[in-house]
């Protein structure tokens, strides 16, 4: 988002704030689910092979992470995208330059994302605790209540398409949406 508003881009930050919030939550809750069902251990070394436990937990992780790391036509590909895009059009000198910078941001992300999906669902053939905990975690079934259910659902469905259905209204050529709340200068209006 400051990397967008460095651009003079501040409709695109905007954009990306509305998308962020999304995947981001989901992620936020989706860890809270999996810390809660895990009798609240928060040191993800401890963690791993929750995939077979946390079915539904594993597959909002996977949509949050995919999301975050603009995988496309997912919600954080149509903001991500479109901001490197704008680094990249930039015709100065320096535009190689920071398009790399956010570039290797984003490969940041998708680094520390799949990292964080490998600790918490893969890691370990028995997680890295005591016994008791992991085997009270199979006896009592640790998915989410339902209404954490219902959020992280409407959360990953809003971080599928939520990009998608927006993209148009917030972003699109001719749109009217923002009318002069956001003033771009026209030197700086990449359309």
């Amino acid at each position: 988002m400051f990397f967008s508003c460095g651009l003079s881009n501040y409709y695109l930050a905007f954009f990306h704030l509305w998308n962020h919030a999304f995947f981001k939550a989901l992620l936020f809750l989706s860890a809270g689910a999996v810390i809660h069902a895990y009798f609240d251990e928060q040191d993800m070394r401890r963690l791993g092979r929750f995939r077979e436990i946390l079915p539904f937990t594993y597959v909002c992780f996977w949509i949050g992470s995919l999301a975050i790391m603009g995988f496309p036509f997912l919600t954080g590909f149509y903001s991500k995208d479109v901001i490197l895009e704008l680094a990249y059009s930039h015709f100065i000198i320096d535009s190689n330059f920071i398009y790399f910078l956010g570039l290797t941001s984003a490969m940041c992300t998708a680094i520390y994302s799949i990292r964080l999906l490998y600790f918490v669902f893969f890691y370990n053939k028995e997680p890295n605790t005591f016994r008791i905990w992991h085997h009270l975690l199979h006896t009592y079934e640790g998915e989410a209540s339902w209404q954490m259910f219902i959020s992280m659902f409407f959360l990953a469905i809003c971080s599928i398409c939520i990009g998608y259905l927006s993209f148009e209204l917030l972003l699109g050529v001719g749109q009217s949406y923002w009318l002069d709340s956001i003033y771009v200068l026209p030197s700086h209006f990449p359309f």
